[in-house]
């Protein structure tokens, strides 16, 4: 793991992502519904407990948006999400990565390539990291409210919930952009 800028990259090579990942699953994200006045709607909550992970990275000055749907949170899932945010690291250019400081982003055991720095953010800050509001969109418009009968139809739900919001142009740059992020100025 790489916690500064290799020698050889200047900041004009820099390009900023933010990195976190959502649960979603059978126990999801109950949300205010409409109804008409003086009804109380319902909403059907489960207990069953099949969840899947959507690992998430963007990039506002790309405005580019990559994600994995994963089984678990863990150290080889973020290792499997490291190396997919690599392939989108243009030649010449370099990543750092802004996360959380959860376990298996701060793993001795992750290769971090010599492409790609992490740069932790301070304890209790999710404010700072803009995919926190990526994944109230994605259950604002896809996710809440939903009851899913297997693995297959959660996966299913969150590739659509992803490929849904990147679809939409600028949706990355509009929604992820930080004044403080922005190298050029």
């Amino acid at each position: 793991m790489i916690e500064v800028l290799p020698e050889n990259v200047t900041l004009d090579q820099v390009d900023i992502w933010f990195q976190d990942e959502a649960r979603v699953g059978q126990q999801g994200t109950n949300t205010r519904i409409w109804a008409p006045k003086g009804t109380r709607p319902r909403v059907v909550r489960q207990k069953q407990f099949i969840s899947a992970y959507i690992f998430g990275a963007v990039c506002p000055k790309l405005d580019l948006a990559i994600a994995l749907v994963l089984p678990t949170a863990n150290t080889d899932a973020m290792q499997k999400h490291v190396e997919e945010i690599i392939k989108y690291v243009p030649d010449g250019r370099h990543a750092v990565v802004v996360a959380d400081k959860a376990g298996w982003h701060m793993s001795k055991e992750l290769d971090w390539s010599d492409k790609i720095s992490f740069l932790p953010l301070p304890p209790y800050s999710p404010e700072l990291n803009p995919t926190e509001r990526v994944w109230e969109k994605l259950r604002e418009d896809d996710l809440a409210n939903r009851c899913f009968e297997n693995y297959d139809t959660i996966l299913t739900a969150c590739c659509d919930a992803w490929n849904n919001f990147v679809e939409v142009p600028k949706a990355v740059l509009n929604l992820c952009s930080r004044k403080w992020a922005d190298l050029d100025n």
